[in-house]
């Protein structure tokens, strides 16, 4: 399977990754020491950031996306979690980062339709994890989509 379509791609590098109020941030190819710090609050030295809204890139009202949030945190309940924001240029969607192997984050992913994770891990740069493949190196200019 193919991954995400270049300016996918582009629109995750651009956007920052908010948790805890926004005291925490991450940003694709960069380190965070306070997303390090939120992982250890959460008993976890990795994670990754998920969302159930918007599946596969398509804008669904703001009722359903709430609703489909509502299932991710249930289907997460068991893991450690915090609750922010992915925030773009003209855009924002609430997410969550979960405190876990990022492989368990992308069972989630897959399961409410998301091309992508990010994933985290203390003392490392943050990354994009296609969903149905390998990391993506998003500092490399990728073949134009055919």
């Amino acid at each position: 399977m193919n991954g995400p379509p270049a300016a996918l791609l582009r629109a995750y590098a651009r956007t920052a990754y908010t948790v805890a109020e926004g005291r925490a941030v991450a940003r694709i190819g960069r380190r965070s020491p306070s997303v390090d710090a939120l992982l250890q609050r959460l008993g976890s030295r990795q994670g990754g950031f998920v969302t159930a809204w918007n599946p596969l890139s398509r804008r669904m009202p703001r009722g359903w996306n709430d609703r489909a949030l509502a299932r991710l945190r249930q289907a997460s309940r068991r893991l450690p979690r915090a609750e922010g924001w992915g925030i773009g240029r003209s855009w924002s969607e609430a997410h969550l980062l979960v405190g876990a192997d990022p492989r368990r984050v992308l069972v989630l992913a897959r399961r409410f339709r998301q091309h992508a994770i990010v994933a985290v891990r203390a003392g490392a740069p943050a990354r994009v994890v296609h969903a149905h493949g390998a990391p993506l190196d998003l500092s490399t200019p990728r073949p134009r989509d055919r």
